[in-house]
């Protein structure tokens, strides 16, 4: 192949990736303040160093979720899209549960006490 230049992806373009990835796991809190936080990259960051990522991205599960089943499925979906997007291999996922999503079982409960 062919040398035509380089090619650079910047890190804000990798955390995006991550960010979208997570966010298509079912289980993953997908609230507008979640998102707003991953989108504006507080929530993932990425250092890439001799062509291999580091990612790592905080993350909010749905009350009653298998968090260790839910984390794997993170962890592969954003190896998968960050690697076949950017041609970036991806050496680890840290995923860091900061929060349980509570408000399904809180509607529920206010439900059946006001019925």
């Amino acid at each position: 192949m062919e040398n035509l230049g380089q090619v650079k992806i910047a890190n804000d373009v990798i955390q995006t990736i991550a960010g979208y990835a997570a966010l298509e796991i079912d289980g993953i809190d997908k609230s507008v303040s979640l998102t707003d936080k991953l989108f504006r990259n507080n929530g993932v960051k990425a250092v890439i160093e001799d062509n291999k990522a580091v990612i790592d991205i905080d993350l909010t599960v749905k009350y009653g979720e298998v968090i260790p089943e839910v984390c794997y499925k993170v962890q592969e979906n954003i190896i998968n899209a960050v690697e076949s997007m950017a041609g970036l291999k991806v050496s680890q996922v840290n995923v860091h549960i900061f929060n349980i999503d509570l408000k399904k079982e809180v509607v529920e409960k206010e439900k059946k006490e006001n019925a």
